[in-house]
C-alpha cells in the first residue's frame, strides 16, 4: 500500500486487511481531527477527502473513513482536516464556517469542513457555481445535532466569494508528482489485493479461494465495525477495468458491477432524470462515492433500492466463474430467498455487469422511495414502475418493490390485472390495487408497520398510474413527493399524454 497522506508519502504493508482509514489516521498517525462517531457511515464525522488522478487531473471525493479499508486508498491523495489550513490562513470552507458561526460543540465540524472543501475544490476546477442544492448534497451525509443547518448552508454558499486561496489547489502539482511516483513497484500486501483486470482477479481468486470480495465496502465493513468480525484476505474488485464501465451500444445499456452510485448518477443526469433523482436519495454523497451497483445487488437485501429498478427493466446479469466461464441470469431469477442468490461461492462467481434493452428504458417509468428522511436513509417502501402503452392500452408493465417481501419482488398478479386495459381505466386500476393488497405480505419493523407498507404500495402504484395519465404530481425541493397518500381527482381521457410518457427520458 502506497499513498500520499496530506503531503507525506506513505508505504505500509503491515496492516490487517480490514484496518479502516479512520483507525489508521487516529491510531497510527495521531491525526485525531478525524472523529469517530457511528462507525457505520451514517454520521459523517469521519469524512475524508480523497483525491485521484483522472486523465491527468486531480479530482477529489469524500469517503467515510470508518468503513473504508485503508489499503483501498492505494495510489490516492488522502486529505485530513489538519492539512487544509496554512499557517494563519484558513481554507475557504473553514473561513466560511467561522464567519457564519457554523459550529457549536464541534464534533461534527471536521467532517462538514471536508465535505464543503470537496465541493469548493471541485467547483473551482470545473467553474461550477455553488448553489443551495449543491451545498445540501455535499453535507447530506454529515449529521450535526446542535448547530442547525441554516448557518452551515450559509457558510457553504459563501465559500470563496472573498478569497481564491486554496491549499489543495496551491499544492496540486506537487501532489500530482508524488502520485505519479507511486506507479513504481511496491511490496504487495499479502492480505489485500486490488486487481486492475479481470484476468488478474481470476488468478488472485484462484490462489485465495476463501478470500472475501469487497468493492465499496459500505455494507461489508459493517461486519467489522458493528459485529467485530475480522476478515482474512480481501480482494478489492472496485478497480477492475472491465467492471467499471457504462456502455451504450445503441441497443443495450451495460453497467459494470463496480460502477459507483455517483458514476451512475452523473451518467443518468440528462439521459434518465427519474433515475438521477432517485439516486440522489440513496444514502449520502460519501456512500454514493464508494458504494457500487454490483454490491447493492449481490448483497441481496430486501430493502435495497437498485434491484427493483433492474426488475422493472428486465435486466440481465452477467456472471463470471473462477474458471473464466460466463453465464447470464435474468434479474427475475437471481434472488432465491432472504439473502440468497444464484451466485455459487464454491466456483468463485462474481457479478460482472448488468444489461438492459434501450427500448425498455424508453418506456414510461417512475421510481418512488418512501423513507423517514429525504437523504441518507433506508427505504420503508420502494417502487419501480415501467409502463408500455400501445394504441391507448397498457401493453406491458412492471411493478417492482423493495421492502415488501424477503427479496425484491414483482407484483405479477397486480400487473396482470392492468395488462391490456385502457390506459385510463379506473376500474382496472381499482382491481389491480385490491389484488396488490393480497399479493404483498410486508412485515412490521422499526421503519414501518405492515399496514403502512401495504397502503403506501397501493398509493405509489396509483401515483404512477396518475402520472402515466398526465396528472401533475406535487414536488418538494425539486423532488417528486414520495408520500403518495395524497388524493387526486381524475379528469378527462389523457391517453395521448401516456403514449408520450417516455419522451422526457430522451
Amino acid at each position: 500500500m502506497k499513498f500520499v497522506l496530506n503531503d507525506e508519502l506513505i508505504e505500509d504493508n503491515t496492516l490487517p486487511s480490514d484496518f479502516s482509514a479512520l483507525r489508521y489516521l487516529r491510531e497510527k498517525r495521531g491525526l485525531t481531527g478525524t472523529k469517530e462517531g457511528c462507525g457505520s457511515g451514517d454520521c459523517g464525522a469521519c469524512t475524508l477527502l480523497v483525491g485521484a488522478l483522472e486523465e491527468g487531473e486531480l479530482k477529489y471525493s469524500t469517503f467515510n473513513s470508518c468503513i473504508t479499508p485503508v489499503q483501498s486508498l492505494d495510489g490516492k491523495h488522502v486529505v485530513s482536516v489538519e492539512y487544509l489550513s496554512d499557517a494563519d490562513k484558513l481554507h475557504p470552507a473553514q473561513q466560511a464556517m467561522v464567519e457564519h458561526h457554523g459550529s457549536q460543540c464541534g464534533f461534527c465540524t471536521p467532517g462538514i469542513i471536508l465535505s464543503l472543501a470537496s465541493l469548493y475544490e471541485n467547483s473551482q476546477a470545473s467553474d461550477k457555481t455553488i448553489d443551495r442544492e449543491s451545498v445540501c448534497d455535499a453535507i447530506s451525509g454529515n449529521l450535526c445535532r446542535c448547530t442547525g443547518y441554516r448557518p452551515i448552508i450559509d457558510a457553504g454558499l459563501s465559500m470563496g466569494k472573498e478569497s481564491a486561496w486554496s491549499s489543495l489547489a496551491d499544492n496540486t502539482e506537487s501532489v500530482k508528482a508524488k502520485l505519479a511516483s507511486l506507479q513504481g513497484d511496491a511490496k504487495a500486501a499479502n492480505n489485500y489485493f486490488q486487481p486492475q483486470t479481470l484476468a488478474e482477479f481470476l488468478t488472485i481468486k484462484a490462489d485465495h479461494k476463501d478470500a472475501t470480495l469487497v468493492a465499496g465496502g459500505t455494507d461489508l465493513m459493517l461486519e467489522n465495525t458493528q459485529r467485530f468480525h475480522d476478515f482474512g484476505v480481501l480482494i478489492d474488485v472496485s478497480q477492475i477495468n472491465e467492471l467499471t464501465k457504462i456502455e451504450d451500444n445503441g441497443t443495450q445499456l451495460t453497467i459494470g458491477a463496480s460502477v459507483t452510485y455517483s458514476e451512475l448518477e452523473q451518467f443518468s443526469k440528462t439521459r434518465y432524470p427519474h433515475l438521477y433523482h432517485l439516486l440522489e436519495r440513496i444514502a449520502s454523497r460519501q456512500i454514493r462515492n464508494r458504494g457500487t451497483i454490483g454490491g447493492n445487488v449481490a448483497n441481496a437485501s430486501p430493502i435495497a433500492d437498485m434491484p427493483p429498478i433492474l426488475l422493472a427493466f428486465d435486466a440481465d446479469i452477467q456472471i463470471i466463474s473462477l474458471d473464466g466461464s460466463q453465464r447470464t441470469v435474468s434479474i427475475h431469477d437471481f434472488y432465491q430467498g432472504y439473502k440468497q442468490t444464484v451466485l455459487t461461492e464454491g466456483e468463485g462467481e462474481v457479478i460482472a455487469s448488468f444489461t438492459m434493452d434501450l427500448a425498455t428504458l424508453a418506456d414510461f417509468h417512475r421510481f418512488y422511495k418512501v423513507s423517514k428522511r429525504m437523504e441518507d436513509d433506508i427505504s420503508s417502501v420502494m417502487l419501480a414502475t415501467r409502463f408500455a402503452v400501445t394504441e391507448g392500452k397498457i401493453s406491458d408493465l412492471r411493478l417492482a418493490f423493495g421492502g415488501m417481501a424477503a427479496t425484491p419482488i414483482r407484483a405479477k398478479k397486480a400487473e396482470a390485472a392492468l395488462l391490456n386495459s385502457d390506459v385510463n381505466d379506473e376500474q382496472a386500476l381499482s382491481n389491480a390495487l385490491a389484488i396488490l393488497k393480497d399479493e404483498l405480505t410486508p412485515l412490521s419493523d422499526m421503519r414501518a408497520s405492515a399496514r403502512y407498507r401495504s397502503d403506501m404500495a397501493c398509493n405509489l402504484v396509483r401515483k404512477a398510474w396518475l402520472e402515466l395519465n398526465g396528472h401533475s404530481i406535487p414536488t418538494f425541493s425539486g423532488h417528486p413527493v414520495s408520500d403518495a397518500s395524497l388524493g387526486y381527482e381524475l379528469t378527462s381521457n389523457t391517453s395521448q399524454s401516456a403514449q408520450q410518457g417516455g419522451a422526457s427520458h430522451a
